[in-house]
């Protein structure tokens, strides 16, 4: 059917309060983009509904009127899946936000969409439990955007993404129907397991509106060291032997090459927590029982691997100071927006075997390719995710599309694939053929065709609706 703006906007002005409603002018700046580095768009409007009923009565007025609806939460996507479109009403889920419930005896927290992951963590840590997802974004990404991008961050090594953590599920489908499951339950197989296709479909298939989220106990202790590797065949050995070593206790095993570090200590300005220059640095975390047990056992454990001759040099926490001060490291990526300007991020799965090899192969296309090139490699080696940052140096108008055409190129010749936990959104949708076969994208074309014929959810983001190819 034909949009019907006009008469849309005024059914959302009967429905909603002033506060809830906002166009033209009284859009705020940041609804006008996320953090994908795509130009600004002016939406029809922005709509902020304060409950469950309101985002599905939203959706309803919208399917009804033949209007796009773009989910909104803390714009901290890099993918674009989040991004205006004009025509469409942006519905932010900044006030469906709020923790409805701890149970200890399940344990689990019950939240909605639009609470910031920080928050989360805080309440299930005063809890005396867990919420092991966690990213640099901490502070100011939304649960609802979390898990509509299946994220993974910096401890699936142990916990899995973010799927791993849900056991229930409340959405709003694209004709506005409110579907409530909010299953506490470890062990559920009544039926399809329905909250599966709205975990990593960005928007497209539903709006996800409350969570139950499984906690884990909380560590009784945490180690870390900061480890100077001379290659990357130490690193894939190094790995190995912390999986034998540490056994459950790993937590994190992250790479920084040393192109990320030469960045990080002398342009963003972090203090080095360890001395010298090495070929990869490796952060690696344990989360124990007991400081009295665990802590010893990690510290023989790096020594062992000293003597084995695979870390040439480490820095090993005593405090937790010291573990936030390794992390600091690595959540320094978070800086390079305002340090190196605009760039593209990359966020990529590799076979472990093969990331250096990717690494060299990658930034050698670049600078043949790319006038200036500039790139830096880091990430969750453990789980097999590498993220890179490019750009041209000088350059008054980036060559996105180049620069992210070399890139994918190199992950499809080394067997990998084009997301690794930020989405597909806008920025990644013309290569997803680089991941997925034909009879895949034709099976999530249908899918996407059946749940929303309108084509209203998200539309245009993760894949077209007719091939391009």
């Amino acid at each position: 059917m034909p949009a019907q703006p006009d008469a849309c906007l005024a059914a959302l002005a009967a429905a909603f309060p002033p506060a809830a409603l906002l166009q033209g002018g009284a859009i705020p700046a940041r609804n006008l983009q996320d953090t994908s580095y795509l130009p600004p768009e002016t939406p029809l409007a922005v709509l902020r509904p304060d409950t469950p009923q309101g985002v599905a009565e939203a959706v309803r007025i919208c399917a009804r009127h033949g209007v796009a609806v773009v989910p909104q939460g803390g714009l901290t996507g890099l993918a674009g899946g989040a991004h205006p479109l004009a025509g469409a009403v942006m519905l932010s889920l900044e006030r469906l936000a709020g923790i409805e419930e701890m149970d200890p005896a399940a344990s689990t927290m019950t939240v909605r969409a639009g609470t910031p992951l920080e928050v989360i963590q805080r309440a299930a840590d005063e809890a005396g439990f867990l919420v092991p997802l966690d990213l640099g974004a901490r502070g100011s990404c939304q649960i609802g955007g979390n898990l509509g991008t299946n994220a993974g961050g910096n401890r699936v090594v142990r916990y899995g993404m973010a799927r791993e953590m849900v056991l229930g599920l409340e959405y709003v489908l694209p004709d506005g129907t409110l579907v409530t499951s909010l299953n506490k339950m470890i062990k559920n197989n009544a039926g399809y397991d329905l909250k599966q296709l709205f975990i990593g479909s960005e928007g497209t298939l539903g709006i996800i509106t409350r969570a139950v989220l499984r906690m884990q106990p909380k560590p009784g202790c945490v180690n870390a060291a900061l480890c100077g590797m001379q290659s990357y065949a130490d690193v894939v050995a190094l790995l190995g032997a912390a999986r034998r070593g540490l056994g459950p206790m790993l937590s994190a095993f992250e790479v920084m090459w040393d192109d990320y570090w030469h960045e990080v200590t002398e342009t963003v300005g972090v203090r080095a927590p360890l001395a010298g220059r090495h070929a990869l640095y490796v952060l690696i975390e344990a989360q124990g029982l007991s400081e009295a047990v665990d802590g010893p056992r990690f510290q023989s454990w790096i020594e062992s691997q000293f003597e084995a001759g695979l870390i040439g040099d480490a820095a090993v926490s005593q405090s937790m100071g010291d573990v936030a001060a390794f992390w600091a490291m690595r959540d320094a990526c978070s800086e390079f927006g305002s340090r190196l300007g605009p760039h593209v991020a990359f966020d990529v799965g590799l076979p472990v075997a093969r990331m250096d090899d990717f690494a060299k192969a990658c930034k050698a296309r670049l600078a043949e390719r790319v006038p200036n090139a500039f790139s830096v490699y880091y990430g969750h080696i453990g789980d097999g995710n590498l993220h890179l940052v490019a750009l041209s140096r000088g350059a008054s108008v980036q060559p996105m599309g180049l620069i992210s055409a070399t890139v994918y190129e190199t992950v499809r010749d080394f067997d990998g694939t084009i997301s690794a936990e930020h989405g597909i959104g806008l920025l990644k949708k013309s290569y997803l053929g680089h991941t997925r076969s034909p009879q895949e994208l034709a099976l999530m074309r249908r899918l996407k065709a059946a749940m929303d014929p309108q084509g209203i959810l998200n539309p245009g983001k993760v894949f077209d609706m007719e091939d391009k190819a």
